[in-house]
């Protein structure tokens, strides 16, 4: 039987970038995805846009863009870099801007590529979630839907005639689902 090779952080750190690739570690696993297509893009900025025109008029955080790393576990070390996320005033002000964040987000948002398997993704989630991550948005840009999990158990379907909303996080922020696909 084959042994896994896991990796730290630190051994992380020191790989070699390869060009059209993007890394993240999976309790050791290194974990190489492909940069996303046109649509996934679309849809991650237009996340990214709502929530950065929410926090202009509501500074109750930082809206941070793809490839941020949250170091999620150690031993072994889990960091994920969700699509768009957000963390709250008071951890923002606590980051280093020259390391990986330790912990989730307080808010991930990831958008399903064609090539992204369910029990993938639904890990993700859960870890996500498990290092104190409130709110997990995932986005079907096929079905036009957008998953929400939270921390307390809830896990809703909403379709483009809802509205996102995350009232502990966002106080006010509501925004129809349909805005995430448009132009996608």
């Amino acid at each position: 039987m084959a042994t896994k090779t896991l990796l730290t952080i630190a051994e992380f750190d020191r790989l070699p970038q390869q060009e059209g690739f993007r890394y993240e570690l999976d309790e050791g696993e290194l974990v190489t995805m492909t940069f996303p297509n046109v649509r996934h893009n679309r849809i991650a900025k237009k996340a990214l846009l709502l929530l950065e025109e929410y926090i202009r008029s509501h500074p109750v955080g930082e809206v941070m863009l793809a490839d941020t790393g949250y170091l999620l576990s150690r031993d072994p070390d889990t960091l994920r870099g969700p699509d768009v996320s957000f963390v709250r005033r008071e951890r923002a002000a606590e980051i280093d801007p020259d390391r990986d964040i330790g912990g989730a987000p307080d808010l991930a948002v990831e958008v399903v590529s064609p090539n992204d398997h369910a029990q993938d993704l639904n890990k993700k989630v859960k870890q996500y979630l498990k290092a104190g991550c409130q709110v997990v948005w995932v986005v079907y840009p096929l079905t036009r839907e957008v998953g929400v999990f939270e921390a307390g158990g809830g896990v809703r379907r909403l379709t483009e005639d809802d509205f996102l909303e995350a009232p502990n996080l966002l106080p006010g922020f509501r925004q129809p689902v349909r805005l995430l696909f448009e132009q996608a």
